[in-house]
């Protein structure tokens, strides 16, 4: 199998992938690599953790793939993952550079052999403009770089428009902009590297270069290109540069580093040397019969700095990842809700959490790991168990309506978060109540509603004053639709607080969906969102959720499978976008009435709950 093209791996190699087939899985790995490696060396520039997150990302991809509704869509759901790996990598950069305060050095030492800039120079034989071209990426802004692995392979045909906005997260219009935006900065760059290189070259542009240590940055990038474009020398250089577009297309990737091919996983591997590599016990402990660390430590959960190189490393690893995960004895199979047959795919986004795939059918009920997380919470009214459901559902925060959580006790790990729910909660008592409770503070559920808060604007607006008194942290009213419409209610809301200069910290919003298709119903949530943001620039709250569609004054709910893999896709959507602080499903009872909830009583949990449980 090539291990490029856009056709590749097949679906029907995907398939059998997700199914147990252990070559098929070899396989689909190996036919991954070179994207996975195109992505993280171009976002990572070259640094010396490449390989570390290419073989996260593997792994990720591994433990993952039973949750893959639509196996045609496996390139997108690939690209997906990379990113979230490479975001992930910046901000573990990120915290250690804080906490080591003065050691830039050793943590952003490249790694001289991987340059990607170079060695596409190199691999590719890249000549003149296509040569400047590359060069002038070393000069982007940090922030670009993620970008520009992606829209590089959108460029050369390896990916598409689609593929890019929903690994960034970000809508088609919203990528166009800084696609643009970031291709201004290479062709200031492109002018910065040839100018730059010319001889006998510019007297003065030398005597701006005389405190440049010779390292790209996107500093040096702006104070060279200001005098590029002053200079009427320097810019005569730059007339005749053709389209970044015309000379990067068709360009193929950059071939895998020298050796790497020779140790990818082969289809032949003998299944015998497989169970050699595998522990035989169940229970995977520090070391294997030989003393050393095992094949899971290695692959699954070694310390960083285990695997010495690319060309070694990944590649072995790759090999142990899919013996390992594969064929460990007893793990739980996938849940059944990861690709439930009544429910479209999803293609926006790596589930969070499942489990790992087992090449063994196994007759016991699957279920999905429970995980602790900040994010994750759930609007709870008071029923039998309420306590033990909210605990069992692993959810890190919860709110009730009100200010107070009478007859409901708060989990070890979870807060409480108050809500002045109307205009005749807006008292003394209530107010004292709600500053106690936490720094957040939740406001007007739904007052363009008569059956709920049923507020106008101005009555909102005359009030708000007093909920700012309390010190909290506050979320804005939470209509119960058309949030980013102009002149809608909230919209009138925003603009009068921004007139009479008050505060609103983050905004709130509900969302219900009324298509039961996956795929469509996380769409639209992402949509709406996104167009939320663009109008408002505030961090999101995201605190009444579900598909449920509202006609005639009833209430329709789709099957547990749809609203269990919408959950499961719509919540690893929401991973994806930064501006998204919190979620609240709703809710968590279950009830003939309320067939959207988590729990039945304390301890039975529903197919959505299992999906919340698993849920990040």
């Amino acid at each position: 199998m090539s291990s490029a093209g856009r056709a590749l791996p097949d679906v029907g190699l995907v398939v059998a992938a997700r199914q147990g087939d252990q070559r098929a899985l070899d396989d689909v790995v190996a036919a991954s690599l070179p994207l996975v490696y195109n992505i993280v060396g171009r976002a990572l520039r070259g640094h010396a953790d490449v390989d570390d997150v290419v073989q996260e990302t593997l792994v990720r991809v591994i433990r993952h793939l039973p949750a893959l509704n639509d196996p045609a869509a496996y390139r997108s759901w690939l690209v997906a993952i990379t990113i979230r790996q490479v975001r992930d990598w910046e901000t573990r950069r990120r915290a250690a550079l804080n906490r080591d305060a003065g050691l830039d050095a050793i943590h952003n030492v490249p790694d001289p052999a991987s340059d990607f800039a170079g060695m596409t120079i190199l691999r590719l034989g890249l000549t003149d403009q296509r040569r400047e071209v590359a060069e002038a990426t070393r000069w982007l802004d940090p922030d670009d770089q993620e970008l520009l692995s992606l829209w590089w392979l959108e460029e050369t045909g390896e990916i598409d428009r689609n593929e890019v906005a929903d690994a960034l997260g970000l809508s088609p219009g919203h990528v166009a902009v800084r696609v643009h935006r970031m291709k201004e900065q290479i062709q200031s760059a492109r002018g910065v590297v040839r100018a730059l290189r010319a001889r006998p070259g510019c007297p003065d542009l030398r005597a701006v270069t005389v405190e440049w240590d010779g390292n790209p940055s996107s500093l040096w990038r702006k104070r060279l290109a200001r005098h590029v474009r002053d200079c009427a020398s320097c810019g005569r250089l730059g007339s005749t540069l053709l389209p970044i577009d015309r000379l990067l297309a068709g360009l193929p990737m950059l071939p895998l580093p020298a050796g790497l091919s020779a140790h990818l996983p082969s289809a032949a591997a003998p299944a015998a040397a497989a169970q050699a590599a595998v522990p035989a016990s169940p229970t995977v402990g520090p070391t294997d019969a030989g003393g050393g660390p095992s094949v899971v430590d290695l692959a699954v959960n070694r310390p960083r700095g285990l695997v010495p190189s690319l060309a070694a490393g990944v590649a072995a690893a790759v090999l142990a990842i899919t013996m390992a995960v594969v064929i460990l004895p007893d793990e739980p199979s996938a849940p059944s809700w990861a690709a439930p047959p009544s429910a479209a795919p999803s293609t926006v986004a790596t589930p969070s959490v499942v489990p790992s795939p087992s090449a063994r059918p196994s007759s016991r009920a699957p279920v999905a790991p429970a995980v602790n997380s900040a994010r994750k919470g759930v609007g709870v009214w008071n029923f039998a168990g309420a306590s033990q459901a909210l605990a069992n559902s692993k959810a890190g925060w919860y709110y009730t309506w009100n200010t107070h959580h009478q007859g409901i006790s708060t989990p070890r790990g979870a807060t409480f978060v108050p809500m002045i729910r109307s205009a005749e909660n807006v008292t003394a008592a209530e107010l004292a109540r709600a500053k106690a409770a936490g720094p957040d503070l939740l406001t007007f559920n739904e007052p363009d509603l008569r059956e709920q808060a049923n507020m106008t604007v101005e009555q909102a607006l005359d009030l708000w004053p007093q909920l700012m008194a309390t010190g909290s942290r506050l979320g804005s009213p939470a209509v119960a639709w058309g949030a980013p419409d102009a002149q809608g209610w909230l919209d009138r809301f925003m603009t009068g607080a921004q007139a009479r200069g008050y505060r609103v910290d983050f905004i709130t919003l509900h969302w219900f969906g009324a298509d039961f298709t996956t795929a469509t119903a996380v769409a639209q949530l992402r949509q709406y969102l996104q167009a939320v943001h663009q109008r408002y620039h505030k961090p999101i709250w995201l605190t009444e959720f579900a598909l449920i569609r509202f006609d005639g004054g009833g209430s329709q709910f789709p099957s547990q499978a749809q609203q269990a893999a919408f959950l499961t896709a719509a919540t690893a959507m929401l991973g994806q976008l930064s501006y998204l602080q919190r979620y609240a499903w709703f809710g968590l009872p279950a009830t003939e009435k309320d067939r959207s909830g988590l729990f039945s009583d304390g301890a039975e949990a529903t197919l959505v709950g299992r999906a919340f449980q698993a849920a990040r």
